[in-house]
């Protein structure tokens, strides 16, 4: 079986990504899916010997090269991943803070994407921001769309000067709501609440209030339904939202990461 796309790394993210076109080949995908991994998982192996993939087969340049590598490893991997690329490749990074120039000068390459998913990815359920080069046209651009689309929603193309803002907001947004419905739940068990009843009850509001928002409906529209005048939401909300509060600290929160996010750029 020849590959048209190779996947270069299997994590977490790069496993969720394969998963998705394993299931719906189409596409760079329907040509068949090579995968670069040094330590595949037991189901990477068994998907491999059923015959629906190519597990590190012989390196030969291919139409799609996706790296979803850890980014302090792209240097040392440069050679390898080098020999899955051609001059009419088209190469796709899920690797934060490596910006397309260096990966274009590394692999010789013009036609080059950079993606920022999150972890919800993992499960179908992420948002990915994405840039390309100027050389990527209509064609590829919907190509690469289309093989980042297991992850979830896609969004883009951005400027990539705007992949750091995409980081700071949902690369990185799922601890943010991960640590409300810890301080939630904290809240909760200073308040006379056990330890597990609290949690519950902060991982289904926080869980609750996600799948509320999948309706597309306005989130201030969505929080305006749920304030009663005078009531206990509103007390709550008159610190939430006064100064100093949350928009406050998230503005804060997400200037500090977009700051990081260029140091580690620039590194």
């Amino acid at each position: 079986m020849s590959s048209s796309l190779v996947l270069i790394g299997a994590g977490r993210m790069g496993g969720a990504m394969a998963r998705g076109w394993l299931a719906h080949p189409s596409g760079p995908a329907a040509g068949g899916v090579s995968i670069v991994e040094p330590a595949p998982s037991g189901d990477l192996i068994e998907t491999a010997q059923a015959g629906s993939l190519l597990l590190n087969p012989k390196p030969q340049p291919s139409s799609f090269v996706v790296l979803a590598v850890k980014p302090q490893g792209f240097s040392a991997a440069c050679a390898d991943i080098a020999r899955w690329v051609g001059p009419g490749s088209v190469v796709i990074s899920i690797m934060a803070g490596v910006p397309m120039e260096r990966i274009s000068t590394a692999l010789g390459v013009s036609r080059v994407a950079r993606a920022m998913p999150n972890t919800s990815g993992a499960i179908g359920k992420g948002v990915t921001g994405y840039c390309r080069s100027e050389a990527v046209g209509a064609e590829h651009q919907a190509a690469i769309e289309a093989l980042l689309a297991p992850l979830g929603e896609v969004v883009g193309p951005l400027d990539e000067h705007l992949i750091d803002v995409v980081t700071a907001i949902s690369g990185s947004g799922p601890a943010y709501v991960f640590l409300l419905a810890e301080a939630l739940a904290a809240a909760g068990m200073r308040n006379g609440l056990d330890e597990s009843t609290a949690r519950v009850l902060a991982r289904a509001t926080v869980s609750g209030a996600g799948a509320l928002l999948e309706s597309g409906e306005d989130p201030a529209a969505l929080r305006r339904a749920v304030t009663s005048p005078g009531g206990t939401t509103a007390a709550a909300l008159s610190i939430l939202m006064g100064a100093g509060g949350l928009e406050a600290l998230m503005e804060a929160a997400v200037s500090a990461a977009i700051a990081r996010s260029r140091e580690l750029a620039s590194s």
